[in-house]
């Protein structure tokens, strides 16, 4: 249950917009490719990266078909990029980092590129950016729209872990919340097991997909395109990579938007107990939306994949509906306030009919997999660049521990992001780099934090901690009161403060609050 896949999937980061509100704006910021005085940015990188990266220029060509997918319209065309594998040793091997482009309709106003990372981890910017790019007509205008996989993503030597029947073998066979000593046992074995296929694999580029490597990649990428600064538009771990960005290079931020924020401070367990108390929250506004009491819907749900994890739900495919599959079936419509009448739908017929065809759906929208039951590998990306970065390693008897607590947090939720805590980088090859991502970023320029009130997988309070982090006068607070994950789409008060500070450079007052 990692922050944003769902609703990178389902296109949720394009939501309703919400009414326009409080919109003061203070000051306005230079274009991303000036200096605060006025004259041309600095778009050195660091010296120790050899010539050939430094000067490297993108061969930019009509794009390819992604797998089981079609090509991009005729006005994007694909590149690469050449980054160090390790970038300790800058001169040692280098890694292939895809990118896409859509360039700016004003030539003449034409402001910079504008780099987009749609969360995840593990989300293709490749694949994604043109999906999405109806809702960035208006940016469009004066800044290239760009698009790219990070290290170890999908066309950016992407991480492999297991084959479509081993993925299928496992969301059918483990069980999330463990009752006995043998189902903790396989719970554990799985993990392991699929951190030792990420060895046999990818064992090449393994140690080298954390966040702060993609964020080096990231600076290169931006003086590659001939930017001084970097302008980026970051959704759920893509704020986590923004804020590193930001602490490594703060003089090269130039217009930042922070959206469906990952909280800095929370290490992985704090991440855990933050989604169970984000998704449950969802859960009960959706709850309440179609009149029923929160407490009693909540506990009604949790009774429901409780006999399911005894006897999974037969559907018409064949395939069975696990309490896995369920739990995910239930998450995946609470992304988008959109979802949920297919939400309501999918419980209906699991409880009145006993059967799980709705919520396999969602499930299989949310896992990657297509009608011939292939798996893409967004998941192994993101576990890859999640257990990179998270030095912690929770025991079974640390987890075990945990479930009393999160059930509380979540009756339907808690245990199995309890048991997650354990499960996720069980017996991982690669040490992690640290407890949490350092975000601090003194003397960068002023970055826009979007938080949700009603946010599912980066609750709201996460984005004040990441504003705080950032810095006084650095990190610019907005209140979008709604729900969903993430806030920026078509119209409204959220979309036009972003419109007019990336465009404008205009920006908003901290503490503004939309809806």
């Amino acid at each position: 249950m990692r922050a944003h896949r769902g609703a990178v999937r389902a296109g949720a980061v394009l939501l309703t917009a919400v009414l326009l509100a409080g919109c003061g704006l203070l000051r306005t910021e230079p274009e991303p490719s000036e200096r605060a005085d006025g004259r041309p940015g600095d778009s050195s990188v660091s010296p120790d990266l050899p010539a050939e990266l430094v000067s490297q220029r993108p061969d930019w060509k009509r794009c390819t078909a992604p797998r089981g997918g079609s090509a991009p319209g005729s006005d994007w065309r694909c590149a690469s990029v050449k980054v160090p594998l390790d970038h300790a040793k800058p001169s040692g091997e280098t890694l292939s980092i895809a990118l896409i482009r859509k360039e700016a309709r004003d030539k003449g106003r034409r402001i910079g590129s504008l780099l987009f990372n749609f969360g995840g981890p593990g989300g293709s910017g490749v694949e994604l950016l043109p999906r999405a790019a109806s809702s960035y007509g208006k940016l469009n205008s004066r800044y290239d729209l760009v698009g790219f996989d990070p290290r170890g993503v999908a066309a950016s030597s992407g991480v492999n872990c297991r084959t479509h029947e081993e993925e299928e073998r496992a969301f059918h066979s483990v069980d999330p919340t463990p009752d006995t000593a043998a189902e903790e046992a396989a719970f554990i074995e799985n993990g392991a097991d699929f951190g030792a296929g990420c060895q046999r694999r990818s064992g090449k580029v393994l140690p080298y997909v954390g966040t702060s490597a993609a964020a080096r990649d990231l600076d290169l990428i931006r003086h590659v395109l001939g930017d001084g600064k970097l302008s980026y538009l970051g959704f759920s771990y893509g704020t986590e990579l923004g804020g590193t960005y930001a602490h490594l290079f703060p003089g090269n931020v130039g217009r930042v938007v922070l959206d469906a924020v990952v909280d800095p401070t929370a290490d992985s367990v704090g991440r855990a107990r933050n989604q169970a108390t984000g998704f449950q929250r969802a859960l009960e506004n959706y709850l309440k939306d179609r009149g029923e009491d929160p407490k009693a819907g909540s506990e009604r749900i949790a009774r429901l994949l409780d006999r399911i994890d005894g006897n999974p739900l037969p559907t018409a495919s064949g395939r069975e509906l696990t309490e896995y599959l369920a739990i995910t079936g239930i998450v995946t419509p609470l992304y988008s306030r959109s979802g949920w009448p297919a939400l309501t739908a999918a419980l209906d017929e699991a409880e009145d009919k006993g059967t799980g065809n709705g919520l396999l759906r969602l499930a299989d929208s949310y896992n990657g997999r297509d009608e011939n039951g292939r798996y893409d590998t967004q998941a192994h990306s993101q576990r890859a660049i999640s257990c990179a970065d998270t030095k912690a390693r929770p025991t079974v008897d640390e987890a075990r521990a945990l479930v009393p607590e999160f059930r509380e947090l979540s009756p339907v939720f808690g245990p199995f992001l309890a048991w997650d805590t354990a499960g996720w980088c069980a017996g991982w090859p690669v040490d992690g780099e640290r407890d949490t991502p350092e975000t601090s970023a003194p003397g960068a320029g002023p970055i826009l934090v979007i938080g949700t009130t009603g946010d599912p997988a980066t609750p709201y309070e996460g984005a004040r901690r990441m504003a705080d982090e950032l810095g006084k006068g650095v990190g610019i607070m907005i209140t979008n009161r709604g729900e969903g994950h993430g806030a920026y789409g078509e119209g409204g008060c959220v979309t036009s403060l972003v419109d007019g500070y990336f465009l404008d450079g205009k920006v908003p007052e901290d503490g503004t609050t939309c809806g």
